[in-house]
């Protein structure tokens, strides 16, 4: 990845993940990336077990040095504005998966999508949803056969007790963005 490489990261409500998805942007800022955070209603309004959504707000902006976008309005320039090169959605849940496969636009999430798109820049969706390998499947797969979507490969990731769960594995988002970047989807998809 250049060290320029400018990135919205949008962060949607599978909450127990925040801590894992926060270390890799920790990261990538470290290597040279510049990230612009962005949040679902959710993520940005409620306060669960994994903490409030105030102390999410405020850990992002300590990381990347901005508040994050919560609005409709904040994110509709993201594209035509040209803020970034690429998106990353991580954690990106069923239900933000099911708004991406229908074309529906009414979250910050789902319209910073579609507003990167309108300029044909790479989005990469890490995955986490307890029903990957139920409802959610279907539009998973039409998401990994559309132009400028990228997912970073997944596994079961409880297959005992949560048999039908899906998750990235967030370590490899930066490699996935890498070869996003170059037009390219990072293999395998699936992973063990």
């Amino acid at each position: 990845m250049k060290e320029t490489t400018r990135v919205v990261w949008a962060m949607c409500g599978s909450f127990c993940t925040f801590e894992k998805t926060l270390h890799v942007m920790e990261g990538m800022i470290r290597d040279g990336a510049q990230v612009l955070p962005l949040m679902s209603f959710n993520a940005a309004g409620l306060d669960t077990r994994f903490g409030t959504a105030e102390s999410w707000k405020r850990k992002l902006a300590d990381v990347t040095g901005s508040r994050p976008i919560e609005t409709l309005q904040g994110a509709e320039p993201l594209g035509p504005q040209n803020m970034a090169d690429a998106m990353i959605v991580a954690p990106c849940t069923g239900a933000t998966l099911a708004k991406l496969a229908a074309g529906i636009s009414d979250t910050p999430v789902t319209l910073g999508v579609k507003s990167m798109l309108r300029g044909a820049k790479p989005v990469v969706l890490a995955v986490s949803t307890n029903d990957g390998l139920s409802a959610s499947l279907e539009n998973l797969a039409k998401l990994l056969n559309r132009k400028n979507y990228y997912l970073v490969p997944f596994t079961q990731d409880d297959y005992l007790k949560k048999p039908t769960s899906l998750q990235s594995d967030f370590s490899l988002i930066a490699d996935t963005l890498e070869c996003a970047l170059r037009g390219r989807q990072l293999q395998p998809v699936l992973s063990e």
